[in-house]
């Protein structure tokens, strides 16, 4: 069974001087405008949503990798940089994740994080964008 989310957003104005403001199915709104997006501040930015996205969903993904293969993790913090070039859109998706799993090592755990940014579904949907994963540290 699909679950489906949903967002809407206005627009008011031309592109350099317009504003907008966007409302999420959960009723979280925020407000919008380029300088935000192209100048880095003052508004909530599709990017900054990417990379949320991005983060939340390589977690649960890689919780479910450990998980395939007989690991719980106690912890997982990860970290997604989503950068925007004007005139280029989205290049890149950076990650950076840490846990802590009982019972495997570094290049274990490693291994589980590659695999989970490859099968992350927020991954798959940003297929023609540059993704890295900067670092995977496996915590004491």
């Amino acid at each position: 069974m699909a679950i489906t989310s949903n967002a809407s957003a206005t627009w008011n104005g031309d592109l350099g001087s317009g504003s907008g403001t966007a409302v999420l199915g959960s009723g979280t709104s925020f407000d919008m405008s380029w300088k935000a997006r192209a100048e880095e501040g003052g508004a909530v930015t599709p990017e900054e949503l990417i990379a949320g996205a991005h983060a939340s969903c390589f977690s649960m993904a890689l919780s479910n990798t450990l998980s395939e293969a007989g690991h719980t993790a106690e912890s997982l913090a990860t970290a997604a940089k989503v950068s925007f070039v004007a005139g280029q859109g989205i290049t890149t998706s950076v990650l950076t994740v840490s846990g802590r799993v009982p019972g495997i090592d570094q290049s274990q755990f490693q291994e589980f994080a590659e695999q989970a940014k490859a099968g992350c579904p927020v991954s798959q949907a940003l297929a023609g964008v540059d993704i890295q994963l900067e670092s995977a540290t496996l915590e004491n």
